[in-house]
């Protein structure tokens, strides 16, 4: 099944993001051999490298179990029986099993299956998606954290990046101050430059969102722009990347770059 995003572009189809699951969790496990899970994780602060694993494991196990029960209210509870293993030489394993307990959820749920999401797309779909950003950027920090280099696919990092983008408005239960992203029309522009992904984003009195991009909101200008590598944008949004980096380009209203940018941490 092809959709389109806010972006105008083909996007990737809930059968990528299950196997993408698969994949980014085997690469996370890959970082972990032979590391100091006591490391700290430049992308989390406070946090070690087995609380980042714990983190990650743990959301698998929770969002397979939403996907299992089909969920249509927010549950009253998240907890779930996470296994912890026996010892510190078990986590590799720990986390490649929770990927296993989500294939398993994924095989047996239509991504089209009506559920509870507290984003944009209340379908299965919702949390499968949801679940292989979370895992990919948990990747890219515990490779971060023991010295490796990231490599991101461009076309799961535009898809991630629209994945931020679109569900960040539905986020203020746990990201309060997305609710100072309020403006008159104000707008910022989005913009990959190594492959198809471009957003514009418009700050309402009411909220603020994504627009469509066809006619003039695609050719128009904006009031502020971000310019990147798809990579470099999904690690921005999500606060692992520096709006200052030499790898991106931004231009227009810096105070609103710099409101933007405070406040929508997710």
């Amino acid at each position: 099944m092809n959709t389109s995003d806010t972006s105008g572009r083909a996007t990737v189809t809930p059968a990528v993001h299950r196997d993408a699951v698969a994949t980014e969790t085997a690469r996370f496990v890959a970082a972990l051999d032979g590391a100091d899970l006591s490391l700290p994780v430049p992308g989390c602060p406070d946090w070690t490298l087995l609380d980042l694993v714990r983190h990650t494991g743990r959301v698998q196990r929770v969002f397979s179990l939403l996907l299992r029960q089909r969920v249509q209210e927010p549950p009253r509870s998240r907890e779930v029986e996470v296994e912890l293993p026996a010892d510190d030489n078990g986590w590799g394993g720990w986390l490649t099993a929770g990927a296993a307990q989500a294939a398993d959820a994924f095989a047996e749920t239509d991504p089209d299956a009506p559920m509870w999401a507290w984003g944009a797309d209340p379908h299965a779909r919702f949390w499968m998606r949801r679940m292989l950003f979370e895992t990919l950027v948990h990747r890219t920090d515990a490779e971060r954290a023991v010295g490796l280099r990231t490599v991101i696919d461009p076309g799961l990092a535009a898809d991630g990046v629209d994945e931020f983008l679109v569900n960040l408005p539905f986020a203020a239960s746990f990201a309060p101050k997305t609710a100072q992203l309020r403006g008159n029309g104000e707008t910022l522009r989005f913009r990959c430059t190594d492959t198809d992904g471009e957003w514009l984003v418009r700050l309402r009195p009411d909220g603020f969102g994504v627009e469509p991009q066809t006619g003039d909101a695609a050719a128009g200008s904006a009031d502020a722009v971000v310019e990147g590598a798809a990579a470099d944008l999904l690690l921005l949004v999500y606060g692992r990347l520096d709006r200052g980096a030499d790898v991106l380009r931004t231009g227009g209203d810096e105070e609103l770059l710099t409101r933007w940018f405070t406040n929508s941490s997710f």
